[in-house]
Order: structure tokens, then C-alpha cells, then sequence
């Protein structure tokens, strides 16, 4: 088969560069959206006097057979089809004959493939939005189940002070409603229609644009046909979503390898996602939250590739924005797969009260030994070195906070009285926490309250 573009070429392409620049392998799977954009552009054509009425529905018709034939697996790749445009349109010449030349009329493949782009990302966009929401569910309900439970706290991953189990969960809740936002702000700006631009100059063809748009399920056309074709924001921003939502999934991941170590002690992981060892039979590896972490790398390289691709690329479309899919599709397979995967896990685990229960210190309650002094007057930088003082006495002897006497504490300081040993007390100190957004089991429930309306809002009649 003739290239689409070689009318003006006299020699054969080199079978390695043939190779090299074919995107067929990694294209393919724009099949559908290209048919979609293809059978809208067939409507939008006919109304601006290019095909028959006859003609369009061949073409439409036909496409329907192309797209069956993709769905069915059976479509046959040829050596010459460059990319999925070449395919689809090849398949359709064969199927309904010379006719299919009219489809291209005033369409350049720079503005299809920026439009195939665009509506193969706001699918996937709407995909993650709901895999993504039901993590959060998982979230909201395990925070929700064990909302009495009490566990240490830590700053720099040391012991500061004791928390709710579920306010460590729904801290990842809202790392995670803001990726949402993103995504949804995203959305807005991946819906803008380029399909109409040709190569770079825009047609000449009395389109109309908006209603091909809306066709498509765009949400607004290109303002401008030289930055349509090389637009590639939405994939660039798509990427920084899928490195910052994979950054928030690594360090819940991280967290929940600590917590799962049997020194700690504080989860119990399923066996339906954790792995074993081929050589030590004891093993039980958090095998899902490592490769979770794993991967944030690889998505935060995607990213990182691509705006280097972009930052050297004059006007308008370019060849190197080829290189823009792969890193795409990649990000979106590898979120498609981890999303449930987490969810899976969090939703699976069991928490050990036990195990975090021990793990709590007295230490952790020197702060609420400060806020008793300050309640007394005393301001808080010198309650703070009080308190201190306190500490690093309890070290000395070896010995819990809670195990100084009273005349321990007043010979530090006189303003100790007897009500101070009601101090030692973590579900005390979590409760004094009330503030909105503290770790208080009020505070908590609150959030969660909020975190359930966000995800299921109510709409008015």
C-alpha cells in the first residue's frame, strides 16, 4: 500500500526507518475513539457540502464494520499501516472502495491524533475518577469501623504523640480528594476539540466546529489551529497527576510496610495480597505496597521524559510528539491496576489494638503535660522546658513518665498538684484534641461526615 503522503516522494522508505517511525505497535489501541472522531467528522463534512448524504453513510457504515472487526480481534495489520490512522482508513478503502479518500478532506492526521488523544484520555480520566473514589471509600469505611482506636502517632518516624487509627486513615483520604479535584480540573481543560485545525493552519471547509464538538463530547473547540496540533498540555498535566496521585499511593504504602512488619506489629496484611519467598517458608512480603512504590518512580520518569521531549519543540506539530502515548498509556495501565490493588488491601487488612497499645509511651503525652502547666498560667516556651525537664528525669531513672511520683514532678517545678496524674491517660490526650481537623473521635467523625458527602453529594430537586 502507498504511504498517505507519498505522491511527492520518488524513492521507497528505508525498511529501518519504515520501522523506526511507524507507531502502529503502540497506537492500535486508539482504535475506537479514532472511528468515533472519524464517523463525527463524516457528519460535519456532509453538512459542509462535501459528501453526499449517501457517501457519509457508506463511510459511517463502513467504519461500523472496521470498528467490529477491531472489537472481534479479527482486524488484520498490514506491513504498510504506519499508524492507527493509516489502518482504519486502508481497512475502509478496502471495505467500501475509493469513497473512503473523502474522509480525509480538510483533516490533517495532526489534528486526529490530538483529537483521538484527547477523547482516549477523558475516557480513562472518568475510569480513574471512579477507581479512585471507591479507595476512598474503602478509606472513609475502615476509618469509620475502628474510629475508637487508639495508635502512635509519629514525626521524622519517631514516637510523638497518640492519634486515632482513623485519623492516620483519612489523612490519605484527603491527600487523595485533592487528586480528585485535580482530576476533575483536568478534565475541563483535556475536553477542548482540535479536530477541525488540519495541520496547522485550520480548514477551509465551512465546518462547524462546535456542533462537531458536541458530537464528540467535547466541552469547548481550539481557540487556535497552530496550538491545537502541538498541544500536549493535557498529556504533560496528566502525567504530574499520575506522578503526584502514585506519590500520595507510595507513602500510604510506605506506611502501611512499616505498620505490617511483625516488629511493629500494627496491621495484619491478607494473604490475597501479600507474596511469599521461594527460599524461606516464614515469609509473608507486602509485596503489593512495594511495587506500588516501586512504580511511583517509573510514572514520576514518565513525566519527567516527556516535558523534556516538549521543551525543544518549535512550531507547530512536531514528530517528537510521537513519544507522547507510551508514557501516557503507561500511566494509565499501571493506575488502573495499583488503584484496585490498594483498595483491595486497605479494605483487607486487620488491624492489631494490641500491638498498638504497646507501642504507646508516655513520652508521647509530654506535650499534654505542657498544656497542663500553660492551664495554670504558666506560658508555654517555659511549660515546654518544664516538661523537658520531666523527660529527661524519667530517662535518667529509667522509668515511665507516669511512674515519677508527685514529689518527682514538684521538685522540678511547684505548680504539680495531684490533678496532674490524670495526665497519663492516651485516650484523654486524643480526646483534648477537638479543634476541627484534630484527632479527637468527635473532630474524626466529623471528618468523616464531610468525607461521605463529598463522595456521595446530595443533589437538589
Amino acid at each position: 500500500m502507498s504511504k498517505l503522503w507519498g505522491g511527492r516522494f520518488q524513492q521507497s522508505i528505508d525498511a529501518n526507518m519504515d520501522r523506526f517511525n511507524k507507531s502502529i505497535s503502540f497506537d492500535a489501541r486508539l482504535w475506537q475513539v479514532d472511528i468515533l472522531a472519524s464517523q463525527a467528522y463524516a457528519h460535519a463534512i456532509c453538512q459542509a457540502g462535501v459528501l453526499s448524504e449517501e457517501e457519509r453513510n457508506q463511510i459511517i457504515d463502513g467504519l461500523e464494520q472496521v470498528a467490529e472487526e477491531w472489537q472481534a480481534g479479527s482486524f488484520q495489520l498490514e506491513p504498510g499501516d504506519e499508524d492507527i490512522h493509516t489502518a482504519v482508513e486502508r481497512r475502509l478503502t478496502e471495505l467500501i472502495g475509493p469513497v473512503a479518500g473523502k474522509l480525509h478532506t480538510g483533516r490533517s492526521r495532526n489534528d486526529q491524533v490530538a483529537t483521538d488523544l484527547r477523547l482516549y484520555t477523558l475516557e480513562h480520566i472518568d475510569a480513574l475518577a471512579a477507581q479512585l473514589s471507591e479507595l476512598m471509600q474503602v478509606l472513609v469505611d475502615m476509618a469509620e469501623t475502628h474510629l475508637a482506636l487508639v495508635m502512635p502517632g509519629y514525626t521524622h518516624l519517631q514516637p510523638a504523640q497518640p492519634v486515632l487509627f482513623a485519623h492516620w486513615l483519612m489523612s490519605f483520604f484527603w491527600m487523595l480528594h485533592r487528586d480528585k479535584q485535580r482530576l476533575a480540573e483536568l478534565r475541563q481543560r483535556t475536553a477542548v476539540m482540535p479536530l477541525g485545525s488540519g495541520a496547522l493552519a485550520g480548514t477551509p471547509l465551512a465546518i462547524d466546529r462546535q456542533a462537531l464538538a458536541q458530537r464528540l463530547g467535547f466541552v469547548r473547540i481550539s481557540a487556535n489551529s497552530m496550538d491545537a496540533v502541538s498541544n500536549r498540555d493535557f498529556v504533560a498535566e496528566f502525567l504530574f497527576w499520575a506522578a503526584l496521585l502514585s506519590t500520595h499511593l507510595s507513602r500510604l504504602s510506605e506506611d502501611m510496610i512499616l505498620y505490617s512488619n511483625p516488629r511493629i506489629g500494627f496491621i495484619q496484611l491478607s494473604d490475597a495480597y501479600t507474596t511469599g519467598s521461594s527460599l524461606m517458608p516464614q515469609k509473608k512480603n507486602p509485596d503489593a505496597f512495594e511495587l506500588v512504590r516501586g512504580k511511583t518512580g517509573r510514572l514520576i520518569g514518565h513525566l519527567t521524559g516527556l516535558l523534556s521531549t516538549l521543551k525543544g519543540i518549535p512550531s507547530t506539530y512536531n514528530k517528537d510528539l510521537q513519544e507522547d502515548k507510551e508514557p501516557l498509556f503507561d500511566a494509565m495501565d499501571t493506575l488502573h491496576l495499583a488503584l484496585p490493588v490498594i483498595a483491595g488491601a486497605v479494605a483487607t487488612m486487620r488491624p492489631q489494638p494490641q500491638a498498638m497499645r504497646q507501642a504507646l509511651d508516655d513520652a508521647m503525652l509530654a506535650t499534654d503535660l505542657a498544656d497542663w502547666l500553660v492551664a495554670r498560667g504558666i506560658p508555654f516556651r517555659r511549660s515546654h522546658h518544664i516538661s523537658g525537664q520531666v523527660v529527661q528525669l524519667a530517662e535518667q531513672r529509667g522509668v515511665a513518665l507516669s511512674a515519677l511520683s508527685l514529689a518527682d514532678l514538684q521538685s522540678i517545678h511547684p505548680s504539680f498538684d495531684t490533678d496532674v496524674l490524670s495526665i497519663w491517660d492516651f485516650e484523654r490526650s486524643v480526646a483534648q484534641r477537638a479543634a476541627p481537623g484534630g484527632t479527637a473521635p468527635q473532630a474524626v467523625s466529623e471528618q468523616i461526615a464531610l468525607a461521605r458527602q463529598l463522595l456521595h453529594p446530595t443533589h437538589s430537586p
